[in-house]
């Protein structure tokens, strides 16, 4: 993989209180091999500081975990990002054949509702205390009610997090994919039977 022609520091200025983004958010802080890696996946620079959270068994970064605000400070909603080239490919899949209106109606309302709740609450409880610019808003990819984006809830789910869509979508993979498909878009959690 090509080095960066940007430095990292360039993903961790924050500009509206001129604060560093690994100050305010030191959690979510990647080394230059993971920012190289992230760069390329995503085909650009990351706007957001970030930590690789899942990788697949090469090491290669399946979801990141954002920071709750952007460089410049613009709110970030997306807090688990799903940018394993695999998983996108087959989950993009299942959502053109369906899978998002599939998924509304095979769920419970209050169990996606609860899901976007508990995802809101842990992204916004990483917001510096005394933040008076805009904030993330709604749940899982920034959703109020419903579903959105299956890429979104998969890598919720992956990243540990208890969310019944990105479960539901592990569920239908198992279902729909041939065997071969499964390894690879598994990461390193295994599917629940």
């Amino acid at each position: 993989m090509a080095p960066l022609s940007a430095a990292p520091e360039v993903c961790s200025a924050i500009q509206p209180a001129g604060v560093p983004q690994r100050l305010l958010f030191p959690q979510e802080h990647a080394s230059p091999e993971d920012l190289a890696a992230v760069t390329a996946l995503l085909e650009r620079f990351p706007k957001t500081a970030f930590t690789v959270v899942v990788r697949d068994g090469a090491g290669v970064p399946v979801v990141i975990r954002n920071a709750p605000l952007e460089a410049d400070g613009t709110p970030m909603p997306t807090r688990f990002w799903l940018i394993g080239s695999r998983q996108i490919e087959v989950i993009g899949r299942l959502e053109a054949s369906g899978g998002v209106r599939r998924a509304q109606l095979e769920i419970d309302a209050a169990a996606i509702e609860a899901t976007h709740q508990r995802h809101a609450a842990g992204r916004n409880a990483q917001i510096p205390a005394g933040w008076t610019g805009h904030r993330p808003y709604g749940g899982v990819a920034g959703t109020r009610r419903g579903v959105k984006c299956l890429h979104a809830h998969y890598a919720c789910w992956l990243a540990g997090e208890d969310d019944v869509v990105g479960a539901w979508v592990a569920a239908t993979l198992v279902e729909e994919l041939p065997s071969l498909e499964r390894s690879s878009v598994s990461a390193d959690r295994e599917f629940e039977s």
